[in-house]
């Protein structure tokens, strides 16, 4: 059975009143939030002076003086000023003034903001039992407003959230979030002692006493490429220190999904994986980006998902008693038993984050769009999209489909509010490519189309974590050496490990995953399973072509990068000089036509192989003069490249009959 659409599963449009009041009176409405039952009510100045006058930040200053010499009030006089640069300062009028600006501009550029109802009433109870983390998906400048915009809507605490160190340099603005409950982290912290002081003391302290919701991106970074991001650990660890050391019986962590039927930041987005320059965050850009209010981008949907115990996760699991033997004020070392258990909980979140994203028609689109680069009937892509429609529905995607509303309909106002990325002529849709004055360069040319492709897989991205483990059964099943279900497993676990840094999973569940993909395709009906055998099975084989070919724009680009690895660069290499080269051979191969595949051109594609190779030790890494620099194993490489190379290419029929 077909799951209901996202409304008739209890989302509503937060915009729908808003619309019915004024900006002023919704501003200044009055404000009655339910805070944390066991919070100690402080200023964010007390706040700052308990960080300072932590026997915490004491010891590690103590530590550094007897590192470096430097006398103790020059250190603390450090401490304070990165306490200065790095804390928020929370302040009702503060949110009443955003909030009346931000329901302007949402009123404007989006058609409604879709948010669980049943998800708010678990988030506003978990808010008053224990601290609360909140750890939403990154895709967009604007997630962590549009959060703020609902917690003040519903009454909800609220949050303070970690933010780029860039945002705080914005004149006007970067005062204004602080004062909206902002704090400032660098990015490249590296190995100062005193900052990790003080920022993990910063952090615990929040989180000890209950000041406010805490709020961060576990992926660490926007997902410029819109799937999810490998995720960062070191935020993690120091919100879950507290319960370790018995500080506070329980943490609630929050995964949030924040998902755009058009992102605001799409042919950006696509510029810069194309090396382009992301522009400074400055005020001066965000005036000058103001024409981009000026468009629709349709809806959002934020689902908060069921708040996670700590306290029930750690059970079996960690061993708390351990951190009764070291006072708490001392500085501790995360065990490998710690690692592995807040490795493991970070992949869980960004599950979780995934399982409740809301999809569009426009997202299956972008799939099939993706696979038919040449163009496409528009009513085969209808044909089409339908078919994929009822497979994602089976493998689990929540999807928004409008009601009432004829198929031709929908698919033809997605691509109206998608006029940047597509078009239609005589009955035929085809990528959008930039125009621009002059002839055009073959360069210039295959730029120009891999920024269209760039952006419509963008879409394609969000969706594909709902077919990323039938799709790796499909490829693992075309690659085995024969139909035996140890062959499959085995091609299955290296296209894990492979793509590991592309599509996230968690570690050490390679055989659910396994096992979850195979369930999904036999109950689609797309193949059989003996005791020790997996077939495709006679109506099954054009889903499992389809399938193939959602990876293959990875699969394609992975043996380009391992054959420029191979053949045409030294073994050590530059970060900065492999992306100038790899780009330059792969827009080689392009204009020659020997690569297929626009999305070769990514950079963080690239840099995902690194990473690959990195963890399969074909390739280290060292810092020479603070630039990374690969020293390349061209035979480990050439060993993984020829490995399952023979069946990575098959012929893929895009336009196969569905």
């Amino acid at each position: 059975m077909e799951r209901l659409s996202a409304e008739a599963d209890g989302f509503f449009d937060v915009l729908e009143e808003r619309r019915r009041s004024s900006d002023l009176s919704y501003a200044f409405r009055t404000f009655n939030p339910q805070p944390y039952r066991g919070a100690t009510p402080i200023s964010a100045a007390a706040l700052n002076r308990m960080v300072l006058e932590s026997q915490y930040l004491s010891y590690v200053i103590q530590e550094i003086m007897l590192e470096s010499e430097e006398p103790r009030e020059a250190l603390l006089e450090e401490a304070s000023a990165l306490l200065d640069e790095m804390s928020q300062n929370l302040q009702l009028g503060f949110i009443r003034l955003l909030g009346s600006i931000m329901n302007k501009v949402f009123k404007s550029v989006f058609s409604s903001i879709h948010v669980n109802e049943d998800g708010l009433t678990r988030l506003q109870q978990a808010i008053q039992e224990y601290p609360v983390i909140l750890l939403p998906n990154h895709r967009s400048y604007v997630d962590f407003l549009v959060l703020s915009y609902i917690m003040f809507t519903y009454d909800l605490s609220i949050p303070v959230i970690a933010a780029g160190i860039p945002l705080m340099g914005m004149k006007l603005i970067g005062e204004m979030f602080r004062r909206s409950g902002a704090f400032f982290i660098r990015r490249a912290i590296g190995s100062d002692k005193l900052y990790w002081a003080v920022l993990s003391e910063y952090v615990r302290t929040i989180v000890r006493t209950g000041y406010a919701p805490l709020e961060f991106y576990v992926e660490g970074l926007r997902s410029r490429t819109l799937k999810s991001l490998t995720p960062k650990l070191g935020m993690l660890h120091m919100v879950l220190e507290p319960f370790f050391k018995g500080e506070v019986f329980d943490i609630s962590l929050v995964p949030i999904s924040i998902s755009y039927e058009r992102m605001l930041e799409e042919s950006l987005l696509a510029h810069e994986l194309l090396g382009v320059p992301k522009p400074k965050e400055t005020t001066g850009a965000l005036l000058k980006a103001r024409t981009v209010l000026k468009e629709d981008y349709g809806c959002m949907h934020v689902c908060f998902g069921n708040p996670v115990s700590v306290r029930d996760l750690v059970k079996g699991k960690i061993n708390c008693r351990q951190y009764n033997l070291v006072p708490r004020d001392l500085p501790t070392k995360p065990s490998k038993e710690m690692q592995e258990f807040v490795s493991g909980l970070a992949h869980m979140i960004i599950r979780l984050q995934e399982r409740n994203v809301v999809l569009s028609a426009w997202n299956l689109m972008a799939v099939v769009l993706l696979q038919n680069l040449q163009g496409i009937d528009l009513d085969l892509l209808t044909h089409k999209t339908l078919w994929l429609r009822r497979l994602a529905l089976r493998f689990g995607a929540h999807l928004r489909w409008p009601k009432n509303v004829s198929d031709s309909e929908v698919m033809s106002s997605s691509m109206s509010l998608h006029h940047s990325v597509v078009r239609c002529e005589r009955g035929r849709v085809y990528l959008v490519e930039e125009e621009g004055p002059g002839p055009v360069t073959q360069e210039e040319g295959v730029f120009r189309r891999a920024a269209a492709v760039l952006m419509c897989a963008s879409y394609r991205n969000q969706a594909v974590h709902v077919f990323t483990r039938p799709a790796m059964v499909a490829v693992a099943m075309t690659t085995a050496a024969s139909h035996r279900t140890d062959d499959i497993f085995n091609n299955f676990t290296f296209l894990l490990e492979l793509f590991s840094n592309e599509l996230v999973v968690i570690p050490g569940q390679a055989l659910q995953d396994f096992e979850e993909g195979c369930s999904l395709l036999q109950e689609s009906g797309v193949i059989g399973r003996s005791d020790e055998e997996i077939y495709v099975r006679d109506n099954g084989q054009e889903t499992i072509i389809f399938l193939r070919a959602i990876l293959q724009p990875f699969i394609e680009s992975y043996q380009v990068v391992f054959r420029y690895l191979c053949e045409e660069s030294s073994q050590t290499l530059r970060e900065k000089t492999f992306s100038t080269n790899i780009r330059s051979f792969i827009m080689k191969l392009l204009i020659s036509g020997e690569v297929q595949s626009y999305e070769c051109l990514s950079s963080d594609l690239q840099k995902n192989v690194l990473s690959a190779l990195l963890r399969m030790a074909a390739v280290t890494k060292t810092k020479v003069d603070d630039q990374n620099e690969f020293r390349v194993n061209k035979s480990a490489v050439k060993r993984i490249w020829d490995m399952r190379s023979n069946g990575w290419t098959p012929e893929i029929s895009v336009d196969a009959r569905l």
